[in-house]
């Protein structure tokens, strides 16, 4: 075989393999992303390297295979159902009580559910696996609630975190006719 022939092979060989490279981390991406929405974007920004925030879902998607997640029973998902509705009629009387109880109820649901009870980034990041277009509301509720902890947070910003709950709640109770009524009555204000 002649040196060209050997060369064209070799280059052939490369150009192919690097073709399949790069439609494996294409995929690879594209189901990064389909899988956690915007918990990608938000990965990405917070290590500024798509290498680095693929390599940190995919170690965070296995961490949370390991965990024995499982649905509530019928009887659990009503009581607490039951006192997420409690809760919220408290709002109007205790605005300052209702969002501790609410806060304290996520983290209550999430144990039943199976989720360690780390600290609050990593629960953050274990939700964003299997509920990733709802951990922005826990985000956004949770820092409410710091504020609120700290007497910084007004009435509004309190309703405010109650709704963010009320959505990852009703994910999490497997309840989306919470979210549902609740945009209802929205609408209708």
């Amino acid at each position: 075989m002649s040196t060209f022939a050997v060369v064209t092979i070799v280059v052939v060989l490369i150009v192919a393999v690097s073709v399949i490279v790069w439609l494996a981390s294409n995929q690879r991406s594209k189901r990064l992303r389909e899988r956690f929405g915007p918990e990608y974007t938000r990965t990405l920004e917070e290590t500024g390297s798509k290498t680095r925030a693929e390599a940190k879902l995919e170690k965070l998607q296995k961490t949370v295979e390991h965990y024995k997640i499982t649905p509530l029973s019928s009887e659990a998902r009503a009581r607490f159902v039951a006192r997420w509705h409690k809760i919220q009629s408290r709002f109007v009387d205790d605005p300052r009580g209702a969002l501790t109880e609410a806060d304290d109820l996520i983290q209550e649901i999430m144990s039943a559910r199976g989720y360690p009870m780390a600290d609050f980034e990593q629960r953050a990041a274990d939700i964003s696996v299997d509920h990733p277009l709802v951990v922005e509301q826990y985000r956004a509720g949770h820092e409410i609630s710091l504020r609120h902890e700290q007497g910084r947070a007004s009435t509004e910003d309190m309703r405010q975190a109650m709704i963010h709950y009320r959505t990852l709640f009703a994910e999490l109770a497997d309840e989306p006719e919470l979210t549902r009524s609740a945009n209802v009555r929205s609408a209708r204000a």
